[in-house]
């Protein structure tokens, strides 16, 4: 029986065909410059979340944020929500707003969050704007810049600007890091309910993911491990995860 695909080849492949020609028409690329972007960006992503989850105070409080905040019973729909990202539903700059993404990470660490998933999502942009009609769409789950600021702690701008040099999309890389942060949240709420996972379960599987990105390494593991040697001495060591998981998850004291 042939190993399970991961996180990042499992998001990579719903990404193929009309969603990725989506992006690319979005950040002005070719779609084959676009999927190259991508296969480096979502490393990071799931790499950096494994980092935040490896104690059990931050795999507690993702697992409850994505609970409360993107999980439906309809599955993923990945078309829907980029359809939501890209028209403007939650907006670059939503984090400022008390709908916005402050809502999102204050669950994420351990404040309150709000409702509506995916269907949410999707009525949004049936319904226009910031609400139509359905269980309202919290901008929260829109809003890609704040979620990275936290997924990144705060180096959302070295972590751009590197996956921009080394895939020639320039400063337009920080634009594909805010579509996909809101997608990866979704898709780990879906995979949460599919396999039945508690905090612990989740923590662990996004550490393996993480352990998969550092070994494989390439462009996205190259850039997660610069992002998290905090001291610069080139390797990543419990010093500098102290103070990523610090910074995470204490910053809001």
């Amino acid at each position: 029986m042939s190993a399970s695909p991961s996180m990042v080849e499992e998001l990579l492949s719903q990404l193929q065909g009309a969603p990725m020609q989506q992006m690319a028409q979005s950040l002005g690329a070719s779609p084959a410059q676009t999927e190259s972007a991508v296969s480096a960006a979502l490393p990071m992503l799931f790499g950096a979340l494994g980092n935040n989850a490896q104690s059990g105070q931050g795999a507690d409080a993702l697992f409850g944020a994505l609970q409360r905040d993107h999980s439906t019973a309809g599955g993923l729909d990945v078309g829907g929500l980029l359809g939501s990202i890209l028209g403007g539903a939650g907006g670059a700059g939503g984090g400022a707003q008390a709908g916005g993404l402050g809502g999102l990470l204050g669950s994420v660490m351990g404040g309150a969050g709000g409702a509506g998933g995916l269907g949410g999502l999707l009525g949004s942009v049936l319904g226009g704007g910031a609400g139509g009609g359905q269980a309202q769409a919290s901008g929260s789950a829109l809003d890609g810049g704040n979620i990275l600021g936290h997924i990144f702690g705060g180096k959302q701008d070295q972590a751009a600007g590197q996956l921009g040099q080394a895939t020639g999309l320039g400063n337009n890389a920080g634009n594909l890091l805010t579509m996909l942060a809101p997608l990866v949240m979704s898709f780990l709420a879906q995979r949460v309910m599919a396999g039945g996972m508690d905090s612990s379960q989740l923590g662990n599987a996004l550490g393996q993911e993480k352990a998969n990105v550092q070994q494989q390494g390439g462009i996205g593991g190259g850039i997660l491990g610069s992002l998290l040697d905090q001291d610069g001495d080139g390797q990543v060591g419990l010093s500098d995860l102290m103070k990523i998981g610090g910074g995470l998850l204490n910053n809001r004291r």
